[in-house]
């Protein structure tokens, strides 16, 4: 599977598919470790217009993963926050090592920026996943989506003395 992925910078071409993967990826993927209520409330948190996300790609720097041609998986950059905003894979093609690659193009892109400890705030279905990549917990917070609250944890990783 993996040798029919191509990753790269998104283009806006990729946002409309980025609004389904995301809406997906909530809706299916974490339908075990969220109820229906808290995944609706987080999957309406954004729209899944192609030009919401297009925008987005203008604030967020995108690496997406494209199989034939579309995009079944994205990370999003906070570089001035150090952080990884958001990552997404298509729910049927989770645990393929789709996520895995887009997370370490992040780290890599991020220590050359000069980003030293790298952040996420990650949902349940990803926090042990991240652990196991050398990933620290460090707490956890509770968001607020249209009154349905949703716990995420938060995470860091030292990049001055990782390999991607």
């Amino acid at each position: 599977m993996l040798d029919r992925v191509i990753f790269r910078v998104a283009v806006p071409g990729d946002a409309a598919d980025q609004g389904e993967v995301f809406h997906h990826a909530v809706m299916q993927g974490a339908a075990g470790h969220y109820t229906l209520a808290q995944r609706e409330a987080w999957a309406s948190a954004l729209p899944r217009e192609a030009s919401a996300w297009a925008t987005r790609q203008l604030f967020y720097p995108t690496l997406v993963a494209v199989c034939d041609r579309h995009c079944v998986g994205f990370v999003e950059l906070d570089r001035e926050g150090e952080r990884i905003e958001t990552l997404y894979v298509w729910p049927s093609l989770a645990r393929r090592g789709i996520g895995s690659r887009l997370l370490s193009y992040a780290e890599q892109a991020m220590r050359e920026e000069g980003v030293s400890m790298l952040r996420i705030e990650a949902s349940l279905m990803l926090w042990a996943g991240l652990e196991s990549r050398g990933w620290r917990r460090i707490g956890e917070e509770w968001v607020e989506r249209q009154g349905q609250r949703l716990i995420r944890v938060r995470m860091e990783k030292s990049l001055s003395n990782s390999e991607p």
